[in-house]
């Protein structure tokens, strides 16, 4: 069972990763291109990390490439959120900021997993993490709090994303599991501090909170968006075109 919770883990912060170094050379601003690029590069190296211990755990031979780069879209336990479009950067922060949230209060309960490899791995991350949700959380409230344009186009991108920041909190079999046994973390625990960070930052960045409960799910469970397939073909073709190609 631990297995799939590294996947869940790997999986969020690869196709994250994915969606943004999307933004590298294209970036409203070249210290706007460098911040995401960064962010992706984190990302991708805890990815990595997680996916090295799967395999360890696994046992099958398998490396972390084969696990990024040979698994077909129904075996990726990624949350639908990170797989969404960029759109436009108001998009991608405000994506950044729902997952940054998320991913700042379950990697502080990690850190206390009865699971020493893992609590070792989140203290690490943790650094990194904290980083990326202050820069989100600032750009949120320059661009909501901003003009009467940055604050529209943030307002959109909040009322079309809210669906699917709720996956981020809300526990399937493997996270129930590993949480009754103090090596996962507890998502009813963190759903609070999770939800009171969010509206705390909204409301300082002048934006509508939506109403909608309502939240899309199931990509912790196999059930994706057509946007995954795309980043697939996109990420692994390489590997996939010229098996065990080596620099």
């Amino acid at each position: 069972m631990i297995f799939k919770y590294l996947l869940q883990l790997g999986d969020n912060a690869l196709i994250l990763g994915h969606r943004l170094g999307e933004w590298c050379g294209h970036a409203p601003e070249l210290e706007i291109d460098m911040a995401l690029t960064n962010i992706a590069l984190d990302l991708t190296g805890q990815a990595r990390n997680l996916f090295q211990r799967a395999a360890e755990i696994e046992g099958k031979g398998r490396t972390e490439d084969d696990i990024a780069y040979l698994r077909d879209a129904w075996d990726f336990r990624n949350v639908l959120l990170v797989e969404q479009p960029n759109e436009d950067f108001a998009f991608t922060i405000v994506r950044q900021f729902f997952f940054d949230t998320f991913n700042y209060y379950a990697h502080q309960e990690l850190t206390k997993s009865k699971d020493e490899w893992l609590a070792g791995f989140a203290a690490k991350s943790l650094k990194e993490i904290t980083y990326h949700l202050r820069f989100s959380s600032e750009w949120m409230l320059r661009l909501g709090d901003g003009t009467e344009l940055s604050h529209q186009k943030l307002q959109t991108a909040l009322d079309e994303l809210w669906m699917y920041h709720g996956e981020l909190v809300q526990p399937n079999e493997v996270d129930l599991e590993l949480a009754k046994s103090g090596v996962g973390v507890d998502l009813e625990k963190i759903k609070p501090l999770f939800n009171e960070k969010i509206e705390e930052v909204l409301s300082k960045a002048t934006l509508n909170i939506p109403t909608d409960t309502w939240m899309q799910s199931g990509g912790k469970d196999g059930k994706h968006s057509e946007h995954l397939g795309y980043i697939l073909a996109d990420m692994q073709f390489l590997q996939r075109a010229y098996p065990g190609v080596e620099w």
